[in-house]
């Protein structure tokens, strides 16, 4: 009983905390030791009706008022629910039988007045909601306790279902929580209702946008401004829409227009900063987070903005504080976002010892798993060893990512015999490699905008044996999905390179150089080792042809990097700076996305040349793709502690060597991992010493490089990297051991 008692006080507080996920989740163990417990059944079935599962939620009150027959509040939740669901001649012999208990109290004589309304026709089809009903739901919107009003607006509908308030309210809180295919069915009803509702049609169209109908969405703002020409909200929204399609310039007009009318719109400054942030207009972007701070100091989100651009330009300490900022502000909905910006900024962070970075990923372990391991249920796949395995991948980099290289020969080479493959895709935008991603799989599940609760469960009924994290920290992951294990084992690997700090993956997908034997300690999984390297490679074939090597035509080496910004800090500054000064006539380009615009390239190029490097040496600047930079090349250079990754493989295919310095576990070591598979580690250097010298050494023998550059290709086609059906049959070995360790011990 104590365990009940305890439970039973927990799963309340939850409930008023309006984490019903959570409150039903206790009950429903409460009724597990005790199936006649009648306050766990009043309250799960409360809590099941708000949950919109009214059949199952009559049941538990029917259940209650047995148990608790004096008990004149069960009854009269039951009365309620049962005019609710329409079930009026049941809800009035309810009341009848609490007067005859003589528990004739003001509720009861409410029920009765409304029961006598509705059998009169009072409620008829033209009655809408009171001005007060309609307040208790805008009241709960703003408090963010959207399950609670979204139950209330649910009523609504059910009692007034012409009136296009309770459908609009419905709809719109659906939105807030990402809901967007049921949202969308409520917003069509409620403009149908009221076609001259401009907020309704802005709403419907935000929803549209999300559903990746971009063209219905702005014809919905169309509409919206046609009715109401000075309605700031809506021209917000055509640029996020805009922006979406990248008409960045057009997006960046319709913000301004907004704040020209509502100079007070925070989420318009937001997104203005957003887009300004896309064409690395980063000073412009950081004030418009600013002048959004000054409206809205609490918005999470721009928080998050904030520490994304502080990370652009360097300030990375001040990014993180940033992030730290929105993860103490979001309590609602729990700051995963900004609890994963966190942690990816960490990953990047020069001088934080990597015991100290994985605390952060032990506290963020916590942070999920506190309110989702009761969710864990014992699995019942079938422990066979031998049987066919169904893996289930999510990713929401189904797409024209760098991540294809990567996953598409794995996915390809997958033993139809052995295996069975299900894609769960968290994709906005669908391209011609998703139409590929789709032919190597045998299931292809869409998951935007399913709740985390529904995608377990969805995972759980297909009967996932491993499920696959691809991203880790990285945006849009679902990592919440894997913290309920809804599959028997857990296992990541390759979009993100290091721990995703959650103990509730079993397996981190590695191999012993990214993860050296000892290193244990600094993962939450398990890392699963096998042969070196736990990747392959299928090159874009658009890549081209190795060029001669260019220090031969011009006499010196050409030192050279595709990595973004947020890899090179002042010690990877004054390495390549010690290696400039030992070379006088090399020159270093440096060339990604980040560098666009000319106050970056300024700001880094300052970091050179006030080390006495001349700027006509440092070429920085933005080419894409990166394959006709790397023909300028004759040696890459790899940034430490956090090593670059696809660019570093691109480099070895162009004929062009790269050196890198094995630093912390595991992303410090993809350098090591990729050398080490291509043949080739003695291009690793061990210390910062050690890396000067050995590019300086390389730069030093131009015969020596000019064959380097003639081979490296085929050398990488015949190394490991290339091997793909070698690779699927590595990793579906591990699969298999893993599935057999399960076997041996199913929970």
């Amino acid at each position: 009983m104590t365990n009940i008692s305890l439970l039973l006080k927990e799963a309340i507080t939850h409930y008023h905390a309006n984490r019903l996920n959570v409150a039903e989740s206790l009950y429903r163990a409460i009724l597990a030791l005790d199936q006649d417990h009648a306050e766990a059944h009043h309250n799960l079935g409360m809590i099941e009706i708000k949950l919109e599962k009214p059949e199952s939620g009559l049941k538990h009150l029917q259940r209650a008022v047995v148990l608790e027959s004096r008990k004149g509040s069960y009854w009269l939740s039951l009365a309620e629910e049962l005019l609710a669901a329409k079930r009026i001649d049941e809800a009035h012999d309810i009341l009848n039988h609490l007067i005859r208990m003589k528990l004739n109290t003001s509720a009861v004589q409410r029920l009765r007045k409304q029961i006598s309304e509705q059998k009169k026709g009072i409620f008829s089809a033209k009655e809408t909601a009171s001005i007060q009903e309609q307040k208790v739901v805008v009241s709960l919107l703003e408090k963010r306790q959207f399950i609670e009003a979204e139950s209330k607006a649910r009523k609504l509908v059910a009692r007034y279902p012409t009136d296009a308030f309770g459908w609009k309210a419905t709809g719109t809180l659906l939105f807030k929580r990402g809901l967007f295919e049921d949202s969308l069915n409520f917003l069509l009803k409620a403009v149908q209702l009221n076609p001259k509702d401009a907020e309704c049609l802005n709403n419907l169209g935000n929803t549209l946008q999300n559903l990746n109908r971009p063209n219905e969405a702005l014809d919905c703002y169309k509409r919206s401004l046609e009715i109401g020409a000075d309605y700031a909200a809506a021209y917000n929204s055509v640029g996020v829409t805009l922006e979406s399609i990248n008409r960045i310039e057009e997006a960046i007009d319709n913000y301004r227009r907004a704040l020209a009318l509502d100079p007070n719109l925070s989420d318009a400054f937001s997104n203005l900063g957003v887009a300004l942030r896309k064409i690395q207009r980063l000073s412009e972007a950081l004030d418009c987070f600013q002048r959004a701070l000054k409206v809205d100091p609490d918005n999470v989100k721009v928080y998050n903005n904030i520490g994304a651009v502080l990370e652009e330009i360097g300030q990375l300490d001040e990014a993180i504080a940033a992030y730290e900022k929105a993860i103490v502000l979001d309590k609602n909905s729990h700051s995963l976002n900004s609890y994963s910006n966190l942690l990816f900024a960490l990953n990047y962070h020069p001088d934080k010892p990597a015991e100290d970075i994985f605390l952060a990923y032990q506290k963020y372990d916590k942070y999920v798993q506190q309110d989702r391991q009761i969710f864990w249920q014992t699995h019942k796949n079938d422990p066979n060893p031998n049987r066919r395995l169904h893996i289930g991948y999510i990713s929401p980099d189904f797409r024209a990512h760098s991540t294809c290289y990567f996953l598409e020969p794995l996915l390809a080479y997958h033993d139809q015999d052995t295996i069975e493959v299900t894609a769960y895709a968290e994709l906005k935008v669908e391209d011609e490699v998703t139409a590929r991603y789709r032919q190597y799989v045998d299931h292809w599940v869409a998951i935007r905008g399913l709740s985390e609760t529904t995608l377990a469960e969805r995972i759980r009924a297909d009967g996932i044996d491993i499920l696959v994290d691809l991203a880790g920290q990285t945006a849009d992951n679902r990592l919440t999905v894997f913290a309920r294990r809804p599959a028997p084992i857990a296992v990541s690997w390759l979009g993100y390179g290091y721990t995703t700090g959650l103990s509730a993956i079993d397996y981190f997908l590695t191999d012993e150089i990214m993860v050296p034997i000892g290193c244990e300690t600094l993962f939450s999984e398990r890392p699963w080792r096998i042969a070196v390297p736990s990747m392959v490679y299928r090159p874009n074939p658009k890549m081209g042809d190795i060029d001669n090597l260019p220090a031969l035509t011009c006499g010196a080496v050409t030192f050279g990097t595709l990595t973004r910004g947020i890899r090179i800090n002042h010690h990877v500054i004054r390495v390549w700076v010690k290696i400039l000064q030992r070379l006088p006539n090399a020159r270093l380009i440096i060339n990604s996305g980040g560098f666009q615009t000319t106050p970056i390239q300024n700001q880094f190029l300052e970091f050179f040349t006030a080390h006495g490097i001349a700027s006509e040496r440092i070429d920085i600047g933005y080419n894409t793709p990166g394959w006709d930079v790397l023909q300028k090349m004759d040696i890459s250079l790899d940034c430490f502690p956090h090593n670059s990754g696809t660019t570093l493989i691109e480099s070895l295919y162009m004929g062009v060597p790269f050196i890198t310095l094995a630093s912390r576990p595991s992303v410090g070591r993809i350098g090591s991992t990729i050398l080490h598979g291509a043949g080739h580690p003695e291009w690793i250097a061990q210390t910062e010493d050690e890396y000067i010298e050995k590019a300086v050494a390389l730069a030093s023998d131009l015969p020596r490089l000019a064959v380097i550059r003639a081979n490296l290709r085929s050398e990488l086609e015949a190394s490991p990297w290339r091997d793909e059906v070698g690779f699927a049959k590595r990793v579906e070995q591990a699969y298999r051991e893993m599935w057999q360790i399960w076997c041996a011990n199913p929970t």
